[in-house]
Order: C-alpha cells, then sequence, then structure tokens
C-alpha cells in the first residue's frame, strides 16, 4: 500500500489502490517508510506506517521510546532532518491531498493552519530570546496579516484560553520565566493561534507532574471539544490513553503492530506487545507484588531481526514468527493485529 519512490524524478508516485483507499479522514498516513542513513549503518525506522485521524476523533499512537512515534510525526509535519532522515516511501495526505509531493511553501503553509504539532520539551520548542507574547502574535502578524496591536490582543487571549493567570501581564515574560506545566501551556496557545484542523501533541506531559498532567490533558479534551480538531496524542502513559482516546496505534520497531477502538483493545488486546504493555501497569490489587516488566529491549533499528520484531521478547514465538513478518490481520471492521498467533492469543484473554 505504500507510493513507488522514483530516484531519478525524487517524487512519490502513489499507485491507484492508495487514491482508492484515501477516504473521509482529514489526516491519513499509509506505509510510510522512513530511513536513518549514518555512519554506524542505514536505520529503519518506520516500516510501512498507517493510521487515521477524523475531525473531533483523538488517535493515541502508543509505544516504548524509539518505536517511531515522533518520528511519524515529524514526517507528517515535514520537519525531518535531511540528511540524515529520508522518506523513501508512503503517503501522508491531508484532507486528500498529498503532502509528500508538495512544495516546500504549500507544505509551510500546511503547518499551522491544517496541521499543528505540540512538541515534548516546551522548554528547547520556545525561543529562549524572545517573549513568549511575540512568539505567539509573531506568526499572527505573518499568517493572518494582523497589525502588532490586533496581534497582541489575539495572543493575550490565546493565552486566556489556555488558562495563564494574568495573561496580559505575563505577554511580555520569556520562556524561563513560566513553569513547566506553564511553558506547555503556552506551546498549546501557540499550536492553536491559526485555528489547525488536526493537532499533534508528542508527549505533552512529559517531566510534569500528576496533577499538572492532569490539568493539561483535561485543557486539550476541552480545547478539541470546542473546535472539533483531530487529535493525534503521542504518548506511553496507558493511563492517559484510557481515558482520553477514541482508537489507539500501538507502535513496535517502525511497525503499527494493533490498530482498533480503545476500549476494545484494553478489554481484548490482541497482540502479544500490547498484552505485555498493559501487564505493565501498576495494580492497586497486587500490592506489595513485583511489577511486570517486558524481558529484553527493543531491536537496533539498523539490525532488525528477521521476521517479526518483536519475537526475541515474544512468549508466545515460534519458527513461522522468526522467518515471516505478519502482515495485519483484520479483527473486525476497525480494528487489526499483526501476529501470527492473533486468534489463539485472544482466545486466552
Amino acid at each position: 500500500m505504500s507510493t513507488v519512490y522514483d530516484g531519478e524524478s525524487g517524487e512519490f508516485v502513489p499507485p491507484q489502490e492508495i487514491a482508492a483507499a484515501q477516504d473521509e479522514s482529514l489526516l491519513q498516513v499509509l506505509g510510510l517508510q522512513v530511513e536513518f542513513r549514518t555512519r554506524d549503518g542505514v536505520a529503519k525506522v518506520l516500516n510501512g506506517v498507517s493510521y487515521h485521524v477524523n475531525a473531533g476523533e483523538t488517535l493515541a499512537v502508543l509505544g516504548e521510546s524509539g518505536s517511531g512515534k515522533s518520528v511519524t510525526a515529524q514526517a507528517i509535519m515535514g520537519i525531518l532532518d535531511t540528511p540524515p532522515a529520508f522518506v523513501t516511501g508512503g503517503s501522508v495526505t491531508f484532507k486528500g491531498e498529498e503532502l509528500l509531493t508538495a512544495s516546500a511553501e504549500r507544505r509551510r503553509m500546511v503547518r499551522g493552519e491544517g496541521i499543528a504539532m505540540i512538541f515534548q520539551d516546551a522548554l528547547s520548542a520556545l525561543n529562549p530570546v524572545f517573549t513568549v507574547g511575540f512568539q505567539i502574535a509573531e506568526q499572527l502578524r505573518l499568517r493572518r496579516g494582523m497589525g502588532k496591536a490586533q496581534a497582541r490582543a489575539a495572543a493575550i487571549e490565546l493565552l486566556e484560553q489556555v488558562r495563564i493567570p494574568h495573561a496580559a501581564g505575563r505577554f511580555g515574560d520569556y520562556p524561563h520565566q513560566f513553569s513547566g506545566g506553564m511553558r506547555q501551556r503556552v506551546m498549546i496557545a501557540m499550536a492553536l493561534a491559526l485555528d489547525p484542523e488536526v493537532l499533534i501533541a508528542d508527549e505533552p506531559t512529559t517531566a510534569l507532574d500528576v496533577t499538572v498532567q492532569a490539568q493539561i490533558m483535561d485543557l486539550l479534551a476541552e480545547i478539541q471539544r470546542e473546535r472539533a480538531m483531530g487529535l493525534v496524542l503521542i504518548t506511553h502513559d496507558l493511563g492517559v490513553v484510557a481515558e482520553v482516546a477514541d482508537r489507539i496505534a500501538v507502535m513496535y520497531a517502525g511497525r503499527i503492530v494493533e490498530s482498533g477502538g480503545a476500549r476494545e483493545i484494553y478489554r481484548r488486546p490482541g497482540h502479544p506487545y500490547t498484552v505485555a504493555l498493559l501487564e505493565s501497569l501498576p495494580r492497586l490489587d497486587l500490592k506489595g507484588q513485583q511489577l511486570n516488566t517486558i524481558k529484553g529491549l527493543p531491536p537496533s533499528l539498523t539490525d532488525i531481526p528477521p521476521g517479526c520484531p518483536f519475537h526475541p521478547r515474544c512468549r508466545l514465538a515460534q519458527d513461522i514468527c522468526r522467518r515471516q513478518v505478519p502482515e495485519p490481520v483484520p479483527l473486525d471492521a476497525a480494528r487489526s493485529s499483526a501476529c501470527h498467533f492473533t486468534g489463539e492469543l485472544m482466545d486466552r484473554v
């Protein structure tokens, strides 16, 4: 289902089956492939990632660090550093428009107005030498043609919407003058400034305490309801996902290994990796007992093992798992799992 990359023309040629598969989703990713070309070898970071998000829907992308969650988001936004990163195949469409072959100017226009992103480290993402108010107002002046006073008023209104106390007085403060939670609110305000239709939140509660995490997630949910945005939530926090997600895509070694409705996956997971993730959650009824862990480490992306990449850590692994990469198996109209033994696993759960 991925596009064919033409090395001579430097273009991605979408086959007819991809055009036919595009539906009314705001954002659709099909067969996305990304590799990092380094001195140590070629790292296959994304290996055919496919997911979509609709208006007003929350898609949670789960997985361990290094599974490709953030790289997928960066590829969607067109902000991968090349080199070393190269998109080698796939399709990314926004409202039916192919972005991978779009001009740099067109992709710049889609960023912010169509798709916006909240980065996981607000202190690094914000420019330390400009005030937060200037950084929000600047894009309103450049992209909306507002005058200085109008952009200032709109930026203060955005800061108020994300519940920055005394927003007008803090317009002239610098990022280091805000707490971690307040900086994250500033990042949300910046992402919302151009009224995007899709918001990608890359681990927006990283390094925040539990109370602030809850506040940020409640704020995102409220804003999403008000604006009917599609939300892609990248996280490793299964507790957050259980509360806010409509659908889940579970990633491992650059692949989507399971996807479907959040309730269905939590109730009856269909992939051994998803089962292991859920079993690693702390439980009140197991107080005093050792936490379950997933044995071993994720594979090196420069040396992904043959067959199913999870097989070295999987308790169900058999010979076929070491030889053959499993294709996603449809479990129902909206759910799939890439495991040779999905049926057997679900019978056990």
